[in-house]
């Protein structure tokens, strides 16, 4: 979990850790697939010790130090301007750095396919419920797993031709009874029903 300025004790104690200990695996990995961006990265790993605060030992295995120098090409110019940025990162489990960056890399897929298309096609953050939140936040689950499962990628395309249309997308009918949700499917001739909290 990558530690933020939210938890400011935190993040001093682990950057103190890093800058005096000397780390027990690291990684560099180089990434030049981007179009006019190159990513140079060090992934770090400490061993977690008394440094940290005593509520804090029981949870933290191994602290994770990555540094990313990004080289960005300017295409008005040609020139390329370097950004740098060091993040730390807190695990529960002793990790190597090949594992690490692993995870890391992989959480920002997770953050791209799930929370971005929450955010912006589905404005859940512009979301004005305030009763029950919970309850349209499965609904939205629910929505997306079911384009998903019928193999959409572009979820924002998806919802626009799904508006245009009497029976979106493979469904043919979705009604809602009571506390009941039911849907009918096209291609398969089945139901699912969900029971709302």
């Amino acid at each position: 979990m990558r530690v933020k300025d939210n938890q400011p004790r935190l993040l001093e104690s682990l950057a103190g850790w890093c800058a005096v200990q000397a780390p027990t695996n690291h990684l560099d990995t180089v990434d030049r697939h981007t179009h006019g961006r190159e990513e140079h990265r060090r992934v770090e790993v400490f061993a977690a010790a008394d440094c940290l605060d005593p509520d804090w030992r029981p949870l933290i295995a191994c602290v994770v130090r990555v540094t990313r120098r990004t080289l960005c090409r300017d295409t008005r110019t040609g020139l390329w301007r370097q950004r740098r940025e060091v993040a730390y990162y807190a695990s529960q489990i002793p990790l190597d750095a090949p594992a690490c960056a692993t995870a890391i890399r992989g959480h920002s897929g997770i953050e791209n396919r799930n929370h971005h298309v929450r955010d912006r096609t589905l404005g859940e953050d512009a979301s004005r419920i305030r009763r029950k939140p919970g309850i349209v936040a499965r609904l939205r689950s629910f929505a997306l797993n079911i384009l998903r499962a019928h193999g959409v990628t572009n979820v924002s395309e998806a919802l626009y031709t799904n508006a245009l249309s009497l029976y979106p997308s493979g469904l043919d009918r979705l009604s809602l009874i009571g506390d009941c949700a039911e849907i009918r499917l096209h291609e398969a001739g089945s139901r699912i029903g969900v029971r709302l909290p």
